[in-house]
């Protein structure tokens, strides 16, 4: 399965469960780069429009480039009205965009999935005279045993897992090659989550090494997971520990 097709079929729980970010990271991007109504922002593999709704709220004019029809068909009904909000079928490596058309590329949740170099070759083409890319990510914190018990239920019912966000949302190696000469900003934010029950086993499904129904780990993922909230709950509410990482600088 290629990367592309990974999240078709989770396009709906994915929009439903999966968080948005810290409005501290919105307006240090604002602020940061200099953005206001005439500048364009490319968010890269938009999924589902999550980073793309918390840019256009803030008045910022976005291309939202993803190839997922899924994903791309759910943020195009609940953004499409937006004139600020530009759907766009492409690919990270290749957007359809106009050269030297971008103030900003914002890519959340989702460099993990592309091809580096290519992407890196493709950021240059589409942004202006210094514009930047920054990487986002909300990050489980690993050292908390909630989400060490739940990587181990990941590991025992998915056969597809390989770590959370692959593994590579925090590997500096991967960015020392990406951003030019090897220099970048990082920047970590407080973004503790809290779920009920419903929707903390809805942020595990959304995942795309999760079982989906009929296959037969589905079940038994939702009950190890259900345990788990019930070990780690109080008052019917979990905390989910998760600080949320960007990166970002020329390419």
């Amino acid at each position: 399965m290629s990367n592309t097709e990974k999240f078709s079929g989770k396009a709906a729980i994915y929009a439903q469960f999966r968080p948005n970010y810290p409005e501290a990271l919105i307006r240090d991007l604002i602020n940061e780069h200099n953005l206001d109504k005439s500048s364009v922002i490319a968010d890269i593999g938009s999924g589902t429009g999550i980073l793309t709704r918390q840019l256009v709220e803030h008045d910022l004019r976005v291309k939202a480039v993803e190839p997922n029809t899924d994903m791309r068909h759910v943020a195009e009904s609940s953004l499409g009205t937006n004139p600020l909000f530009t759907s766009v079928a492409g690919m990270a490596e290749h957007t359809t965009l106009q050269d030297g058309s971008v103030d900003l590329i914002t890519v959340a949740q989702a460099f993990h999935w592309f091809d580096p170099e290519t992407f890196k070759e493709e950021c240059r083409r589409i942004l202006k005279k210094e514009g930047q890319v920054v990487l986002v990510w909300n990050s489980r914190i690993p050292d908390a045993s909630l989400i060490q018990e739940s990587e181990k239920i990941c590991e025992q019912f998915c056969p597809d897992f390989d770590g959370f966000s692959g593994g590579l949302d925090h590997v500096s190696s991967r960015f020392k090659t990406f951003f030019q000469d090897g220099k970048y900003q990082c920047k970590t934010y407080d973004h503790p989550l809290y779920y009920h029950l419903e929707e903390f086993i809805g942020r595990h499904l959304s995942a795309s090494y999760a079982p989906k129904e009929p296959d037969l780990n589905y079940l038994l993922y939702i009950e190890a997971l259900t345990r788990l909230f019930q070990k780690y709950s109080i008052d019917d509410l979990i905390t989910f520990p998760n600080m949320t990482r960007s990166y970002s600088g020329q390419v």
